[in-house]
């Protein structure tokens, strides 16, 4: 049964047509209806997106130390959670890496919010988005590891201690960190999924006490979840840049 499609990917799907295909093409995929290349995810991540960037355009203007505003003293109370997280997870090294924190947890709770809105859905319920966040975390703490270590110094860490043991610690290995991909990608697709579905069957039944309940849950699961999502990421840059003892 094809998705709904949303004002906004029917915004792209009657005016950029061409650039979706041309984009599908690049990674060697095709749409089933090549008038309609546009998801409804990656529309809605084009204006999460574009949404961080406005906030963040209209907000480094107005930075005050002596007068603050209100979504100064927002972001900041972010920052220093996060700071702190990052300083208890990754050590004295949190504070070069709290960039890449802030942007992902920023990002999948924006994504996970937006499905608030009627007129939105939360494309973290599409299983290619939080794909795509799992495999940035996953380049990124390995690129990290590499830039800390070294690029044959890090790598040989998952040959073990011992060089006879390589052939059966690489494997596993191999495994242990393919499976932090789907690990990340089913956790907030399955939670975020099934928390739309829930707020919907409720929204049918009734329209007034339920759902109001059932969106506050939804919101707490949505900052629930990218903090899952962000403590996760610190822990695996946390185990890429820690020094051999």
């Amino acid at each position: 049964m094809p998705e709904h499609e949303l004002w906004i990917t029917a915004l792209f799907n009657s005016y950029l047509p061409g650039i979706g295909n041309a984009a599908l093409a690049l990674v060697g995929l095709h749409a089933e209806n090549p008038a309609k290349p546009w998801a409804n995810y990656i529309t809605v991540q084009f204006l999460v997106a574009l949404l961080l960037v406005a906030v963040f355009a209209y907000l480094k203007p107005r930075l005050s130390v002596d007068r603050p505003g209100t979504l100064q003293h927002i972001f900041e109370v972010v920052y220093d959670f996060l700071r702190g997280q990052a300083d208890e997870v990754v050590g004295h090294k949190g504070l070069h890496f709290v960039a890449f924190f802030g942007t992902i947890f920023l990002f999948v709770l924006t994504c996970n919010l937006i499905g608030i809105i009627p007129a939105f859905e939360s494309p973290t319920m599409s299983p290619p988005v939080p794909l795509g966040c799992a495999v940035a975390v996953f380049l990124y703490y390995n690129l990290m590891g590499m830039k800390e270590h070294g690029f044959f110094k890090y790598l040989a860490q998952f040959t073990g201690p011992v060089p006879a043991m390589a052939p059966l610690m690489l494997p596993i290995e191999i495994i242990s960190h393919s499976a932090r991909l789907l690990s990340l990608t089913v956790r907030l697709y399955a939670n975020m999924y099934a928390g739309e579905q829930v707020t919907l069957v409720f929204l049918g039944l009734t329209y007034l006490v339920a759902p109001a309940i059932f969106m506050g849950l939804h919101v707490f699961v949505s900052f629930l979840q990218a903090f899952v999502f962000a403590l996760l990421a610190m822990i695996y840059v946390s185990g890429a840049v820690a020094e051999e003892h």
